[in-house]
């Protein structure tokens, strides 16, 4: 059996290179050019993908005091979202109904020329004495660059609840404001 010797090449892509320097700012004066060789070597992956989260989701989705928006909606309608990204809407739904009272929430998103219902809740007037239904709800929607996402509450009903950005239009995950990860 005969050994084969080791071969290196120099690798002289720019490119490479400057993601070198962004993902190891302490190799920032290392001047020598990358190196490749045919011998097979244990390597440690830099790349985006591999850097994973340093929280679990339902930490990294929390709602915080200066990262979420309150939301109220009683006989109107409110917009949750209309900037590109990623959020959570969590909050509860009360339709109040009677003999009289017809109720209905409906989350609808828009990209500014048609609409698409998301969820809808409604109760129709019966014969019973007056009552209430509430209903949790807790989704989320990725809007696009002019798209919008909005609450309709009818006279009878309303949504209370929150919305928080939990990532921006390109996935980077945006954390409850004032927490640092270590």
């Amino acid at each position: 059996m005969s050994q084969v010797l080791p071969q290196i090449s120099s690798v002289t892509s720019e490119t490479l290179q400057s993601e070198i320097r962004r993902l190891l700012p302490s190799q920032q004066g290392f001047g020598a050019d990358l190196q490749a060789t045919n011998v097979i070597v244990p390597i440690v992956d830099l790349t985006a993908a591999a850097e994973g989260s340093s929280i679990p989701e339902n930490m990294q989705t929390a709602f915080a005091f200066g990262s979420q928006t309150s939301v109220t909606v009683i006989n109107g309608t409110a917009t949750l979202a209309n900037t590109a990204g990623f959020y959570r809407v969590f909050g509860g739904v009360s339709i109040y109904y009677g003999t009289a009272a017809n109720g209905s929430v409906d989350f609808d998103m828009s990209d500014g020329f048609s609409t698409k219902e998301l969820l809808s809740f409604a109760q129709t007037a019966g014969t019973t004495a007056s009552s209430a239904q509430v209903i949790d709800v807790d989704f989320t929607i990725f809007l696009r660059s002019g798209d919008s996402c909005t609450v309709t509450a009818s006279q009878f009903s309303e949504f209370a609840g929150s919305v928080r950005q939990i990532a921006d239009v390109n996935g980077n995950l945006v954390n409850p404001a004032g927490f640092s990860p270590q």
